[in-house]
């Protein structure tokens, strides 16, 4: 399952070296090795060549133990409990509105086993109990990034990220689906887009929510857009605002001639701009060129429209 282990193939299909649990969980090798001698918190596994390994079960519960083990609960407190009181304060934790690792390490569980009912009940949980904008700033992105951590090390395989990217983009269209043709008096005209080689969509897909939440008109073309295509189908036709984002390295792009392309062809349009490789580009300051720094920045923007 995890790409970063010599051995892996040695060991079973489904489980995880301390390396993996280490990366998971945040405990370090070292202090489960210690935990397992002196609590027999969890008792690993072995491969006939003697090489220890984890199962779900074990990670499950370790993500448990983690969770406790941060929110100021001893081991040797922890280590007394019974599985159910243990999933009990995790359960308490978690509905709680301002610790969120323990929503984001159910996350996790449900991702490593593309477990896409409990994912979905979690998402749909989160959105009920803080609404969307919020889950999405205080949850979901922190957990993508977590995520990207794990990915960037060889803890998790891109289908992991796939399956998280997919379920959440559901949701999002659910809820901007529900947002369609809600106008206010006062509606400003956004076109939303992404250049070519940028794939990463759920950005764009919540500025999009956020924009039509607040009663604006969003015309929304979605990712790896060419500039050319775009100028033949809005040629004649200047939104309001025109944001676009750009996270993915593209060397081969001047961002400074992409800005200028796209005011040339929308000189009425404020350019709204996001993403690293924006925001760290030497971008030639004008009037209707604004740098976006995070979502809240955007939100901030939008309810002062």
């Amino acid at each position: 399952m995890f790409k970063t282990i010599e051995n892996k193939k040695l060991r079973p299909l489904g489980s995880f070296s301390i390396k993996d649990i280490e990366a998971v969980t945040g405990i370090k090798g070292h202090t489960l090795r210690i935990w397992e001698q002196r609590y027999g918190i969890v008792i690993p596994k072995r491969t006939e060549t003697n090489i220890r390994f984890y199962d779900d079960n074990d990670l499950k519960k370790l993500l448990n133990i983690s969770l406790l083990n941060n929110h100021g609960f001893k081991i040797s407190e922890i280590a007394k409990m019974q599985v159910d009181e243990i999933k009990a304060e995790v359960l308490r934790l978690s509905t709680s509105k301002y610790a969120h690792e323990a929503q984001i390490k159910a996350f996790i569980s449900a991702m490593l086993e593309f477990n896409e009912i409990v994912f979905n009940q979690q998402l749909t949980a989160c959105f009920i109990q803080f609404g969307i904008e919020y889950t999405l700033l205080n949850i979901i992105f922190p957990l993508l990034n977590e995520i990207g951590i794990l990915w960037q090390i060889g803890s998790i395989q891109p289908s992991h990220e796939h399956f998280v990217t997919n379920i959440i983009k559901q949701k999002l269209y659910v809820a901007i689906d529900g947002q369609v043709g809600r106008f206010n008096k006062s509606s400003k005209r956004f076109l939303l887009f992404l250049p070519e080689n940028e794939k990463h969509s759920i950005g764009l897909l919540f500025a999009n929510y956020l924009i039509r939440s607040r009663g604006h008109e969003v015309l929304y073309l979605g990712q790896e857009v060419p500039l050319n295509d775009l100028k033949d189908a809005f040629q004649n036709d200047n939104p309001d605002f025109i944001l676009t984002l750009m996270s993915c390295a593209q060397p081969h792009i001047d961002k400074n001639e992409f800005v200028q392309f796209l005011k040339d062809n929308w000189p009425l349009s404020t350019l709204l701009l996001t993403g690293s490789q924006f925001l760290m580009a030497n971008i030639v300051p004008a009037e209707k060129v604004k740098m976006i720094q995070n979502f809240e920045v955007f939100i901030e923007y939008l309810d002062n429209i």
